[in-house]
């Protein structure tokens, strides 16, 4: 008897393992969640067992994704913290085959209800095995089957998912054409938008800021609410919007949508009428001043970090961001009232001299192949010329954006997204962005009037100081984001402590390493460089 005068129930203890698709595919009938639990506990009862916990889950059981419930129920029943654990049936509990069942064969009680199977029952091993191995080849089949059917659908040109903001898709044929209808009690169609965004970010306005006035005009995403800056970022980017269709590498990557290629390596139309859609040109151009890769002459876009190195200072201790708070960067997460035991701070005067410093004389020490210098060296030509042309302005940014280009054709492929069918398609579009790189440069070397760039001016550590004090503040933002990844920042050794930025910082570099290291005779002489004093070596 227990104290409230209750009997004690002791009897054995089962989980539930309750499982629906988040999709039911085909014709399957599944069973659902609360139609589950009502059985296991009715044969909880008719067997003498009573329900310990209930896992509950609603995704695929094929995919290679994580199922961590269904891990933990493993786990406690394998383990022995629960004697038995109830499964409504074999292709809920599993489609991976006899992979999924031989670990608890005689090991562990597993009870497939609808099956009526015991894998503590030895006369039931072969048929677990066998029905294990009858629901993967009907995954297997019905994943291939579902494959096959939208890559036929995608060769069509067809839109499968939801039409995109300011966008309609046909109900029979799926083609997408601007949604031209006028939103209830507006002057504006969600097409007027999605124009009114392309035209503002070519011309200048970040994205923040026009999120902002979009939100001001009491204008709402597709979604009912209003807009941010990354909302606006995706329109942009999207290839859709040009009329092709893509395809969503998924992971990491799942926001930065491909374009599709057929058998054929051919793009696919997925716009009904191409004329309709955004030009590839002013397409072009948003996306280059979105990514910082053109920057207008005489325009100073607004909502830009108003410090050197807002955006690329870290706290070494929490990984946060540090942000710039009166005359010091400071840890995000302490700002913000979170938990870091060891918040970086740092005076903004302080370590962006000496960021500058190292900037400056990793550059000043390089060969004139190394393909930052060339970097450095179109900057500062850009910098003397302020009178550039606006189809000079366009040339040196289409030479990054094709040289981004080539870097995400990189990344994707190491992110996988090449790997299967598409790879075959991989070294022609890496031919495709090295001619239109190549393209680029030579416009631009016919613009500038010259086919080589003048490495001189790296060779004199005085002038290239006093050209970088010249530059106004984006432009330094945009030097320095081309060579330094990251810069990790440590905590000051005590309160009040003068800022030692050989011990406290490390720089994150563009091409991979990190923060060169100097012997401690030649930070001195480094010092007196860009202190420009007459003892200066």
């Amino acid at each position: 008897m227990v104290a409230n005068g209750e009997k004690r129930d002791n009897r054995p203890e089962v989980d539930l393992l309750l499982r629906k698709s988040k999709i039911v595919r085909e014709r399957e009938e599944a069973l659902s969640l609360r139609a589950q639990e009502e059985r296991g506990r009715r044969w909880a009862e008719e067997n003498g067992y009573r329900v310990r916990k209930v896992w509950k889950e609603n995704l695929s059981a094929w995919d290679d994704i994580e199922r961590p419930k269904y891990d933990a129920a493993m786990a406690a029943v394998l383990n022995g913290e629960v004697p038995a654990l109830w499964c409504y049936a074999l292709d809920r509990f599993s489609r991976k085959g006899a992979e999924a069942v031989v670990p608890i064969l005689g090991k562990a009680r597993v009870i497939f209800d609808y099956e009526r199977l015991d894998s503590m029952n030895e006369r039931d091993r072969r048929w677990i095995i066998d029905r294990a191995e009858n629901a993967r080849e009907y995954s297997v089949r019905l994943s291939y089957n579902v494959r096959q059917t939208k890559k036929r659908q995608r060769n069509e040109g067809r839109w499968l998912a939801r039409a995109p903001f300011g966008l309609v898709a046909d109900k029979v044929t799926r083609k997408l054409s601007p949604n031209r209808k006028l939103v209830k009690g507006k002057d504006y169609s969600p097409w007027d938008i999605v124009v009114r965004i392309f035209t503002s970010i070519a011309e200048g306005v970040s994205a923040r800021a026009l999120a902002r006035q979009l939100n001001s005009e009491g204008i709402k995403t597709a979604t009912g609410k209003g807009w941010r800056a990354d909302a606006i970022r995706a329109i942009v980017i999207h290839p859709v919007y040009e009329g092709w269709l893509t395809v969503s590498p998924g992971g990491k990557s799942h926001k930065s949508p491909t374009l599709y290629y057929n058998d054929a390596g051919e793009r696919v139309q997925v716009a009904a009428d191409m004329s309709e859609m955004i030009p590839a040109e002013p397409a072009d151009r948003a996306r280059r001043v979105l990514t910082g890769h053109q920057i207008l002459p005489g325009k100073r876009r607004p909502g830009r970090p108003s410090k050197l190195l807002v955006g690329r200072l870290v706290c070494a201790h929490c990984g946060h961001r540090m942000n710039a708070d009166g005359k010091s960067y400071n840890c995000q997460l302490r700002a913000a009232g979170g938990d870091c035991p060891t918040p970086a701070s740092a005076w903004c005067t302080a370590i962006e001299k000496y960021v500058a410093m190292r900037w400056l004389n990793r550059f000043t020490n390089a060969s004139p192949d190394d393909p930052l210098v060339r970097i450095l060296a179109e900057r500062w030509q850009a910098l003397t010329q302020p009178k550039r042309t606006a189809e000079y302005d366009d040339a040196v940014a289409a030479v990054k954006a094709a040289e981004a280009a080539i870097e995400q054709l990189a990344n994707d492929r190491a992110a996988g997204l090449y790997s299967g069918a598409m790879g075959k398609h991989f070294p022609r579009l890496v031919r495709e962005a090295e001619a239109k790189l190549e393209t680029a440069q030579e416009q631009l070397n016919a613009l500038s009037g010259e086919s080589r760039l003048d490495f001189a001016v790296l060779t004199n550590p005085l002038w290239a100081r006093l050209k970088w004090r010249g530059a106004n503040l984006e432009l330094k933002r945009e030097l320095v984001g081309l060579a330094i990844d990251r810069i990790i920042v440590t905590r000051a050794p005590k309160q009040g402590a003068r800022f030692d930025g050989w011990s406290r910082v490390n720089i994150k570099w563009a091409d991979g390493s990190d923060d060169y290291s100097y012997p401690a005779q030649r930070r001195g002489a480094l010092q007196d460089i860009w202190e420009g004093r007459p003892n200066a070596a």
